[in-house]
Order: structure tokens, then C-alpha cells, then sequence
């Protein structure tokens, strides 16, 4: 098989840029010509192996990230909003998406943040006989969407928050003694933390300094609380400074994006890097025993392996979801080739929705997209209690998955025969790109396939896929 050409022609400008070096400044450090630079720059020739040691070398970059970061994300975004019927026949060939990608990576995202607000303007319209007459009958740009793709185009993985976190849970904390030391910093800083019959998992009083904390929530999701407030108290500049990093549009979505740091900051700490990604090596990635070694739930074990890519020192590449009972996913994150609907629900072949049908169980499943590559999926349902008789129980479903090379590395995939084709089930992305023909479970055509009808004949759909 040949060897497929490397071309991250935006990577290269991309690095030049921030280490401030000039085209020939760069290319004599990279040991090439002015005009090869600029050609591999745009694309128009591919990275050589020289270069790829040069730039280990020279600059310490993990070459990995030549090959893997947005590209691949980027043209699956864009041919999901491509098929919004509004382009009709007017969709542009993948070549080209596959260009815009590689080569103007900023004009994509553009491209994406356009139709977002289409779309978020057009299902708004389509309500607003609801809100006439109302005060606060007003469109307004969601946030939500602006920080899930922060999060999603950083691969899940915030360096500076990451490292501080590692350095807090292991030099100030120490082994068994995280929770123990996060106080005693809260205490130093004034703040006061009571345990308190409420609601609310955590209540933060800056005025008095005192920090409640639900006695209805588990030790464990206690700790988490405490460590988030902590974040938000001790960390608020290096938050902050990655915040004005991220240039968010509006308050509401930089504000979503500071709990979401937090959150990280606390997931990190009490899931050291180092620590965690030498656990799940041995342990074969078992949420079981990674959960019970690091006092987190299923939920933040399999979330925290989807964040192992720190440049130098990457775990596992695996996506990670939560899927609500309606199907739809709630969180989402992929370090692989599969990525997520960003519209609607995901595909119900997949097994996180059979999750529900067998509470307490983990699911296993062998599953191809139709790009050809193939999965090793694990689904398990979640319920979180309300913690007092007649709260409602939220109930999600989570899924962690990686390519099937790297089966021999899972525990949850011994048994698994992972040589035989037959035992792949065909899984999609969305129904409007999914290229199958034959899916029982299409809810709506593919936009790119023609369709025929005929009326003396229904199959398992009403229509056959040319």
C-alpha cells in the first residue's frame, strides 16, 4: 500500500506565525529552499521526511499534530451544513471541502459560524407565533454552540489549565489528600465550607466567604464541587487569560466557558495527567478500576481519557458522548476520525441507546462508518439521583470509543472478535450524509443520492437510494 502524502500546509504557517520567524528565517532553520517552504506552505507540495525530523528537532513539536487536529473535523462539519437544504444542489464536491479545510481552515470556521447562526435564526422564526406578544420576545445568538467548538477545536485538551491542575493534585495535595488540601487553600483564602441540606450541588456566598455544599450529592461529586470553587477562586487568572485567548463573541458564552474550565480544572486535578495516563496503560483503560483508584464517576473517567493529548505524551485517541433518553447528545468530543452530529440526534444503530434497555451493564460494540473505519464502541448508562424522594432522576447514557487498532490495548475488547468483518455493524454520522443505501433505520434521504420511487413497490423504505 502506498504511503499516503502528508500535506498541513496551515500547520506550517500556523507555527511560523507564532514563533515569529519569517519564511526565510524558517525555511534555513528547516533546512530547505525559500520556494519549497512556500510551496509546502500551500499546499502545493507535501511535507518531506526531512522536514518532519527538522521540525522535531529544531521546535520539539509532536509531529503527530501534522497529521491530526482539524482538517478531518472541519470537512465533516461542513458537509453536515452543506446538506441543510437551503444549498439544495448548490453543495460544493468533498475536493473542495477537503481544500478549504487544508488551506483556509479560518474561512471554514467562518463558513460554519455562519450557518450556525442560519440556523439558530431559522428555528426561532419558525416558533415565534409562541412569543409574540411577550416582553422578551427577542432573538438572541446562543452561546452554547461557541463554546462546545472551543473545546471541541482544542481537541478537549487546555494545556496551561491541565499542567496546573497536575502540579496542585501532585506537589500541594499528594496522594489521598486532595480534598484535604483544597480546603485547607479555601480556608487560607477566607473561605468557609459548610456542609448544608440543599438543592443546589454547590452555593458560593463571595460576601460572607462561605462555600455550601450538598449533603444530598456523593462524597465524590462533593470534592469535585470543591475543587471546581477553587478554580474559580485560585486559578481566575490563568482562566481568564485562556479566555481572552478564545475571543468569545458575547459574555454570556465567555461566562459558559469559565464554568467549563473549571470544570476542566477539577476533572484534571483529581485525575492527574501523568498519573491518570500511566493507570490506564496498565489497567487497559477499566473505568472500573480508574474510577475506583481516582474516587471519580464512569462519567468523568471516560471524559478524562478523551482529554489524554498532551503534545509529547498522548493517550489513546477516543471520543467520548453523552447521550440524553431523547437521543440527543448533550456532550461530545472526538479525538478520532468519528465525529458527532451537530444537528439532531445520533445514530441509532450505535449502542449508547440500547445503554437504557440494560442499566448497570457496559455494552460493547464493533462498529464501521462509512468511511471504512472501524470501532471498538463501549456504552453504559448513568442515572444521577436528586437526592431526596420525589427529586427527578437524570438519566444520560455515555459512550467512549477508539479506532480497532488499538483493541489489543482494551480490556473491553478481549473476547471481541475484531478480525471479522461480519461483526462490524454499519453505524453513520447523520442520516442527511451518510452515504449507506440499505440502512432499516434512515429517517431521511442522503442530500447527495438520488432517489427513485416506485409506487407498486415498498421495501424497508418507501424509496430506493441510486
Amino acid at each position: 500500500m502506498a504511503t499516503q502524502k502528508l500535506y498541513a500546509g496551515a500547520k506550517l504557517r500556523e507555527m511560523r506565525t507564532r514563533l515569529g520567524l519569517t519564511q526565510k528565517d524558517f525555511a534555513a532553520k528547516l533546512g530547505v529552499s525559500l520556494p519549497y517552504l512556500n510551496q509546502m506552505e500551500n499546499n502545493n507540495r507535501p511535507v518531506s521526511t526531512t522536514v518532519v525530523l527538522a521540525l522535531a528537532q529544531e521546535f520539539g513539536m509532536d509531529v503527530t499534530e501534522l497529521s491530526t487536529g482539524d482538517s478531518e473535523r472541519l470537512v465533516s462539519d461542513m458537509r453536515e451544513a452543506l446538506a441543510d437544504p437551503v444549498f439544495a444542489d448548490a453543495a460544493p464536491p468533498l475536493a473542495d471541502l477537503r481544500l478549504a479545510a487544508s488551506n483556509a481552515p479560518a474561512l471554514a470556521r467562518a463558513f460554519l459560524a455562519l450557518h450556525r447562526s442560519y440556523r439558530q435564526t431559522h428555528e426561532r422564526l419558525a416558533s415565534l407565533d409562541e412569543a409574540l406578544g411577550r416582553e422578551d420576545a427577542r432573538l438572541q445568538a446562543s452561546p452554547w454552540e461557541e463554546v462546545r467548538d472551543f473545546f471541541h477545536y482544542c481537541d478537549n485538551y487546555i494545556d496551561a489549565v491541565d499542567r496546573a491542575a497536575e502540579n496542585f493534585a501532585t506537589r500541594g495535595a499528594g496522594p489521598g489528600r486532595l480534598g484535604e488540601t483544597a480546603q485547607s487553600v479555601l480556608e487560607r483564602m477566607g473561605i468557609r465550607i459548610e456542609l448544608a441540606d440543599i438543592a443546589p450541588l454547590r452555593q458560593f456566598d463571595a460576601a460572607t466567604g462561605l462555600l455550601r455544599l450538598s449533603t444530598r450529592a456523593s462524597p465524590e461529586t462533593r470534592l469535585f464541587q470543591t475543587l471546581l470553587q477553587l478554580a474559580l477562586l485560585k486559578q481566575d487568572k490563568l482562566l481568564e487569560a485562556t479566555l481572552d485567548f478564545a475571543r468569545f463573541r458575547n459574555d454570556e458564552a465567555r461566562a459558559i466557558a469559565k464554568i467549563g474550565l473549571a470544570n476542566y480544572f477539577a476533572g484534571a486535578a483529581l485525575m492527574p495527567y501523568g498519573a491518570f495516563l500511566e493507570a490506564a496503560q496498565t489497567h487497559r483503560h477499566d473505568l472500573e478500576v480508574l474510577s475506583a483508584r481516582f474516587g471519580a464517576s464512569f462519567e468523568q473517567v471516560a471524559h478524562r481519557l478523551s482529554t489524554l493529548q498532551r503534545p509529547g505524551a498522548k493517550g489513546i485517541p477516543f471520543f467520548f458522548a453523552r447521550v440524553d433518553q431523547a437521543g440527543t447528545i448533550t456532550k461530545r468530543h472526538s479525538a478520532t476520525r468519528l465525529q458527532f452530529a451537530r444537528f439532531g440526534g445520533a445514530c441509532p444503530l450505535w449502542n449508547v441507546h440500547r445503554a437504557f434497555e440494560t442499566p448497570g451493564r457496559f455494552l460493547r460494540q464493533l462498529a464501521e462508518t462509512p468511511d471504512g473505519v472501524r470501532y471498538v464502541n463501549l456504552a453504559r448508562d448513568v442515572s444521577k439521583p436528586g437526592g431526596s424522594f420525589g427529586a427527578p432522576v437524570r438519566r444520560y447514557a455515555i459512550a467512549l470509543g477508539c479506532e480497532v487498532r488499538h483493541a489489543p490495548a482494551l480490556v473491553y475488547a478481549d473476547t471481541l472478535d475484531v478480525t471479522n468483518a461480519e461483526a462490524f455493524e454499519p453505524i453513520g454520522i447523520s442520516c442527511r450524509i451518510c452515504e449507506r443505501k440499505t440502512c432499516h433505520q434512515r429517517s431521511v434521504p442522503p442530500l447527495e443520492r438520488r432517489l427513485s420511487i416506485d409506487a407498486n413497490q415498498r421495501g424497508v423504505l418507501p424509496y430506493d437510494v441510486n
